[in-house]
C-alpha cells in the first residue's frame, strides 16, 4: 500500500523491494558505526592485554634471572661457610697438636734423666720410667734407636766419628749417647750418635 504522497507504507517491509527509509539506513549506519568501534575497542583491548602479557613475561624472566642469582649466591656463602668451618677444625687440630708435641718436647729431658738414672742402677724408677713411656708412645711418641743402622742425618745426629778399617763402608751408628724421638712420624729430637765408617 502506498500512502498518498506515493511513499512505502510504515507497515511494508523494506527488504520485501520497497526502498529503505531514512531511519533505517541511520540505524544501519550507527550498527556499523558501533560494530566498527566496537571492533577497535577490541582490538585495542587485545593489544594491551598482549602488552601486558609481554610486559609480565619480561619481569618474570628478570625476577627468574634475580632469583638465580641469589640462588648462586646463597650456594657460595654456604660453600664458603663449610670451607670456614673446616678450615677452623683443621686449625684447632693443627694447634692442639702443636701444643701436645711442645709439651712432649719438654718432657724428653726426664726420659733422658730416666735412662740415665736406669742406666747407673738405681732401682724403683722402671714402673714410673715405662709407665710414662706409655702414655706418650699411646699419643704417638715413637723412640729412635738407631744402633747398629746406617747413619741418617735425618734422624741422627753425629757427635762422635770412628775410623772403620773398610774404606769403602757406609757410616753406620755404633753408639747411642742421647736417644732421638719421632712424634706422629716426625722428627722432633735426633738421637745423638757416635757413627763408624
Amino acid at each position: 500500500m502506498a500512502d498518498a504522497e506515493g511513499g512505502v507504507a510504515a507497515d511494508q517491509d523494506p527488504g520485501s523491494g520497497g526502498l529503505p527509509s531514512e531511519a533505517d539506513v541511520v540505524v544501519d549506519d550507527a550498527i556499523g558505526d558501533v560494530d566498527a568501534q566496537a571492533a577497535l575497542a577490541v582490538d585495542e583491548a587485545v593489544e594491551k592485554a598482549e602488552e601486558a602479557i609481554a610486559e609480565d613475561v619480561s619481569e618474570l624472566g628478570l625476577l627468574t634471572v634475580e632469583r638465580d642469582d641469589y640462588l648462586n649466591q646463597l650456594r657460595r656463602l654456604q660453600a664458603d661457610f663449610e670451607n670456614y668451618k673446616k678450615r677452623v677444625v683443621r686449625q684447632q687440630t693443627e694447634h692442639i697438636e702443636r701444643a701436645t708435641e711442645e709439651l712432649v718436647a719438654h718432657l724428653l729431658p726426664a726420659l733422658d734423666t730416666f735412662d740415665l738414672a736406669m742406666a747407673h742402677g738405681t732401682e724403683g724408677l722402671e714402673p714410673v720410667y715405662f709407665s710414662l713411656l706409655d702414655i706418650l708412645e699411646g699419643s704417638g711418641l715413637q723412640r729412635v734407636d738407631p744402633l747398629g743402622k746406617p747413619f741418617d742425618p735425618n734422624e741422627h745426629d753425629a757427635v762422635l766419628h770412628e775410623e772403620s778399617e773398610d774404606a769403602d763402608a757406609s757410616p753406620e751408628v755404633v753408639e747411642v749417647l742421647r736417644a732421638g724421638y719421632r712424634w706422629k712420624g716426625r722428627v722432633i729430637r735426633p738421637a745423638m750418635v757416635k757413627v763408624k765408617g
